[in-house]
């Protein structure tokens, strides 16, 4: 079932960098990624408060409160420089050069997880890191 929603992801993420590169066009990079976090952050809490997920936040630890709030902070500075990189270069290639992270995610799951990664997904991943430096150069 994982699959599912990661092939939506894909697709609604391919959405983000069109519409992205549309909405950037005549505003600051900095006014539009601070418009998207605000709809996406009434979509979040409307969810989560639709779907009764509060009752358990009192119960969240402080090492969960802390790593939530590091991935956000990470999450924001992407966004950052991806709207930057938007406004600046063709979607066409600062999309799949953002994919990049895919393969770090994995380097980076080895390195601070300790997970093991298949010869598949090793080989996916210097196959991104290839195309990406073939696209920047």
């Amino acid at each position: 079932m994982w699959w599912i929603y990661a092939l939506l992801s894909a697709f609604f993420a391919s959405l983000t960098a069109i519409f992205a590169k549309i909405g950037v066009k005549d505003v600051n990079s900095d006014l539009a990624t601070a418009i998207r976090t605000v709809v996406i952050l009434v979509v979040a809490w409307g969810i989560a408060i639709g779907r009764g997920e509060l009752k358990g936040i009192s119960e969240l630890s402080k090492n969960t409160w802390i790593f939530l709030g590091l991935s956000g902070l990470a999450t924001g500075l992407s966004w950052i420089f991806y709207y930057r990189a938007l406004q600046l270069g063709k979607v066409s290639q600062v999309a799949p050069v953002d994919k990049l992270s895919v393969a770090l995610t994995i380097i980076l799951s080895v390195v601070f997880l300790k997970e093991a990664v298949s010869l598949k997904a090793a080989i996916g991943a210097v196959l991104i890191i290839g195309g990406t430096l073939v696209l920047i150069f």
